[in-house]
């Protein structure tokens, strides 16, 4: 698992490596990261001067305690909802910029698919289907923003799980929301998906921490927005390598008539009097 984490590490680095074979494309692909970075600043900033007043307010039963203990306290609250608000800022964030860019990452996949051969004669939605996608990624970005102040909740370790958690779930949210392009241009059902990421659980893992993580850095979610989208499109592909769905989907699926082009389900070895081997043919048997 550990080793299958770091390759979805390495399939975010293979999606920097577009910008080696593409680089107008991917600069296109900075625009709508640049948007809706502005558009969320405006909200983080103003929120992480506040953090002080806020976390006095939120904790008013800690006015009489020891001076170090109270600021100790007030500090660990304040990381709890800076994180909850990344996390939901994250979110944000990719609904914005996908939903802005569409036109510029639906370039980037089918750039990515073509250089990666056999590409889906489809384009995996439009801008409506963006919106909705974004809508639902706002939507989870709220559970999670909640999940990670219930966590913070935990006495003297809750800070640091908090954070952890937020990462992960976030990185987790992303991957699967930046490979739905890849699965919707193949028309892929929900089963069909699931199976997918059931037999990638590390590897979607290492990719969405990852770019979680570059997030993080001040500017960085822009600058890995594209790389990300290339990246996802490449994990997809492994994906579907690793776990092909005509081997896991079998037993959801009717069988195969005949003359419909899929080899039929091999049958069971027969018991009895009947499994025993025909005697060799003798002389004059034929």
């Amino acid at each position: 698992m550990i080793g299958e984490f770091f390759d979805g590490i390495r399939t975010l680095l293979r999606g920097f490596g577009t910008w080696r074979r593409r680089p107008g494309l991917m600069a296109l692909g900075l625009v709508p990261g640049i948007i809706a970075a502005v558009v969320l600043l405006a909200g983080l900033i103003p929120l992480a001067l506040s953090l002080g007043p806020i976390s006095d307010a939120l904790t008013p039963f800690a006015d009489g305690w020891i001076p170090a203990w109270r600021s100790a306290l007030r500090a660990a609250v304040g990381v709890v909802i800076f994180a909850a608000a990344l996390a939901l800022a994250s979110a944000v964030f990719s609904a914005l910029a996908l939903a802005i860019g569409d036109p510029f990452y639906q370039r980037i996949w089918r750039a990515v698919e073509t250089d990666l051969g056999d590409a889906p004669p489809s384009d995996g939605g439009g801008f409506w289907m963006a919106v909705g996608e974004g809508l639902r990624l706002v939507v989870l970005g709220i559970l999670i923003a909640i999940l990670v102040l219930v966590v913070g909740l935990i006495p003297l370790a809750g800070g640091f799980l908090a954070a952890v958690t937020g990462v992960v779930l976030s990185g987790r949210m992303l991957a699967r929301e930046l490979t739905s392009r890849a699965f919707d241009a193949r028309d892929l059902t929900p089963v069909d998906r699931a199976a997918l990421f059931r037999g990638s659980r590390a590897r979607v893992l290492g990719f969405g921490v990852a770019t979680q993580l570059c997030f993080l850095i001040p500017g960085g979610a822009v600058a890995v927005m594209p790389a990300a989208v290339a990246g996802a499109t490449a994990l997809a592909r492994t994906m579907m390598q690793r776990t092909p769905l005509q081997a896991v989907a079998h037993d959801t699926r009717p069988p195969s008539s005949p003359g419909s082009g899929q080899a039929p389900l091999p049958l069971p070895p027969a018991t009895g009097a009947a499994s025993a081997p025909l005697p060799p043919p003798g002389p004059g048997r034929i």
